[in-house]
């Protein structure tokens, strides 16, 4: 049962490698896999005969075949984890250890297929190799256009592919792993082979969600407990002396090491660099322990050469992690990296990238509306990465999947693959609708409590400008906000606090009936407001305001605050700071380009409302009623405008601002959609990254106070 448990994860490992990659491999990479393969390579040769010389039991000369090649294997499944757990999947060090564990897995193979026939007879190795080699070209050139022809048949008549599929796979898999073994290789190499053989599409995407559970998790624990069953640590240092036997663990534990510190010198890389590479190049996987078993089963290796490697590849294996997070941190990719992190900074004929996040296909349809109106055009298109964001639960690690190739069709797909589709089939309709529009598709699988640390690095690493995120309650049918998820919350306040660009906060209430209400080629008018006070976060919802100005079916009237008499008697009695005089001259500069730009714009209206205090403001907001669709409002981070005084202090949702909360508030009796946006740089970045306490209590607590004022002013 071990055996066949193998026998089956290996060619499910098979069916999930893209032989075509191997391809596009570059020369650093190259250079690095094949120094992590030479020099792991010679250290255990030298090993395993420094141990010889000292074992009274020693085991058959070939065996140091064995302990060469296990010591130069990378788990790459196991590296993936690991370097998700420790969010490094996407970082320049991870793509390189993942890039040269991949080479390094395909290596081991070619190693699997000679090592075997090899070490357990030389006179006739040349033959199984040369029968090895014929029988690959027979399922890459015999095999495999036999199942596309079959495949291809069954796709023009049926929907899906019937229950037997995976079973005559796996019969394949088992009859193929007959052929190997009869010819002097391993069973797994012809159980690998055929699910090399089998072409990429649908039936693999089929099979791999039908077995991807079953086998791995069922199946493989028994493999494991075989390979546990037969170590004996009494015999580890089996007429051998312990410190001989902890010198072999340790030299094998720094052999990947040595050969990324070596590497380091030849292409320029950091010595930290070279390290933690070499750590994570340690990680061992399913094959090292698969090649120790082959040399056990054909009796090359003994007890106690078994048990010493095995033991050496779960201590390099398990230390990975702790040693990692202890003393490998990722270098910040730093403000010099892009400076586009905002919409205001972004010039008129530059590209504007937006990562636009959606937890459900509830959020789509918003989302795209105010991406429609966002009016890309040739001078300055739009390119946006629509990532779906979905709890990862249980021990799975986290990942981010690129949608790169064509969605899974698979018989019974989850309720997560489900949503992923339907959403992209929304963004990617959006991108056919905009030719000047580019849509990227991605998946976000991690769990809730760190699930913004993946939208804050997709966003740097894909040098955005904005973030869009949904709010967290959305609109029922009797036109009440309601909660969705708290979770969502969350991870909006998280993403506030630490977003290396600007934010958007998107209060949906119909967006998408408004500006695709008549055909694909009638412009029906959309009614915008851009509510101006003053601040960074003001400013940067205006700017993003302009940039709808520019689609004719856009109407945009900016309202903007100005502080009345009481209040410039209020201001004189204290100290105004030279930065917020600073600010108030910024905002009147910003105000007069934008007038002068837009004075011969008719779908453009600029007025201005005399405020005393934040009363007079909602009261001015609730006298516009439902005039517009969409309201733009800075977040106000930083503002302490008298303009909005008191109004923070009754705040449901403090992650909208005074201005925006008021918007959204049950209590105040408007129904247009909401956009609340944070400028890079203001916020809870200038707290040290830290997330301001809000407390449920709080909102619930002033809950019906705030609506006693709001009912008086309404």
């Amino acid at each position: 049962m071990a055996d066949l448990s193998l026998l089956f994860y290996v060619f499910l490992t098979g069916l999930e490698i893209d032989v075509s990659a191997f391809l596009r491999v570059g020369k650093k990479i190259m250079g690095i896999a094949v120094t992590g393969i030479l020099i792991p390579m010679a250290i255990g040769i030298g090993l395993f005969f420094l141990l010889q010389k000292y074992a009274h039991n020693p085991a058959t000369t070939e065996g140091f075949m064995f302990w060469a090649v296990a010591l130069t294997i990378t788990g790459f499944p196991v590296l993936t984890r690991i370097l998700a757990d420790l969010k490094l999947l996407h970082s320049d060090i991870g793509r390189i250890a993942m890039s040269v564990a991949m080479l390094n897995d395909m290596y081991a193979w070619v190693f699997i297929a000679v090592l075997v026939p090899v070490g357990v007879n030389l006179k006739t190795a040349p033959y199984s190799i040369i029968a090895i080699i014929f029988f690959t070209l027979i399922c890459l050139y015999v095999v495999r256009p036999t199942i596309e022809r079959i495949i291809h048949h069954h796709s023009s008549d049926k929907e899906h592919y019937s229950e037997y599929y995976p079973c005559f796979m796996l019969i394949g898999a088992i009859i193929c792993g007959c052929i190997t073994d009869a010819i002097g290789a391993h069973s797994i190499v012809g159980a690998f082979v055929f699910g090399l053989s089998i072409p990429k599409g649908d039936l693999v995407e089929e099979l791999l969600d039908r077995l991807d559970c079953f086998v791995p998790g069922i199946m493989l624990p028994i493999f494991f407990a075989s390979c546990g069953m037969r170590i004996d640590f009494t015999k580890i240092a089996d007429s051998s002396s312990w410190f001989l036997v902890l010198l072999v663990i340790c030299f094998a534990c720094m052999a990947k090491i040595l050969s990324s510190l070596i590497v380091c010198f030849f292409f320029d890389m950091r010595l930290r660099d070279g390290m933690a590479l070499g750590l994570l190049m340690n990680t061992k996987g399913i094959l090292s322990l698969v090649i120790l078993n082959v040399g056990w089963d054909k009796k090359i290796l003994n007890e106690q050469y078994y048990a010493v490697m095995v033991v050496a590849i779960l201590v390099m294996t398990s230390v990975v992690t702790p040693i990692m997070s202890f003393f490998y941190r990722p270098i910040s990719k730093g403000s010099n990296i892009y400076g586009l992190r905002t919409v205001q900074r972004s010039n008129p004929d530059t590209e504007l990238r937006v990562l636009s996040c959606v937890h459900t296909t509830r959020n789509v349809s918003g989302i795209v509306s105010l991406l429609e109106v966002s009016n890309p055009t040739r001078l300055s298109p739009m390119t946006v990465f629509a990532l779906h964001l979905v709890e990862l639960t249980g021990r799975s690690s986290a990942m981010l999947i690129v949608h790169s190739t064509p969605r899974s069709t698979a018989h019974n797909p989850s309720r997560a693959q489900a949503d992923s589709n339907l959403i992209i089939n929304a963004f990617e309709a959006f991108e056919n609708d905009n030719h000047l529009v580019t849509v990227q598709p991605l998946t976000a699988m991690s769990p809730y409590g760190t699930m913004h640390e993946d939208i804050c690095s997709l966003a740097e690493d894909k040098r955005v400008a904005l973030i869009l995120l949904p709010f967290h309650k959305h609109l029922t049918v009797d036109g009440r906000m309601e909660d969705e998820n708290a979770d969502y919350r969350a991870i909006n306040l998280n993403v506030l606090a630490h977003a290396p660009c600007s934010v958007g906060l998107f209060v949906d209430r119909g967006l998408a009936g408004v500006v695709r209400t008549g055909g694909p080629n009638d412009i029906v008018m959309c009614h915008f407001a851009m509510l101006f006070i003053g601040g960074p976060d003001d400013l940067e919802a205006l700017a993003y305001a302009c940039r709808m100005v520019g689609d004719p079916r856009i109407s945009l009237t900016v309202v903007r605050f100005l502080p009345g008499k009481n209040v410039v008697k209020m201001e004189s009695e204290t100290n105004i700071s030279e930065g917020e005089e600073r600010q108030t001259t910024i905002d009147e500069n910003y105000i007069n380009e934008f007038r002068l730009k837009t004075v011969d714009k008719k779908s453009v209206m600029y007025i201005e409302k005399i405020v005393n205090n934040g009363e007079e403001t909602v009261s001015a907001i609730s006298a516009m009623d439902n005039s517009y669709d969409l309201y733009i409002v800075g977040k106000g981070t930083e503002t302490t405008s008298p303009l909005t005084l008191g109004l923070s202090e009754w705040s449901e949702n403090p992650e909208l601002g005074a201005i925006g909360d008021v918007l959204v508030s049950s209590s105040f009796a408007l129904n247009s959609s909401v956009l609340v946006v944070q400028k890079y740089g203001s916020g809870d970045h200038q707290n040290g990254g830290r997330l301001p306490s809000y407390g449920t209590s709080r909102g619930e607590h002033f809950s019906s106070s705030r609506q006693r004022v709001m009912g008086g002013l309404i």
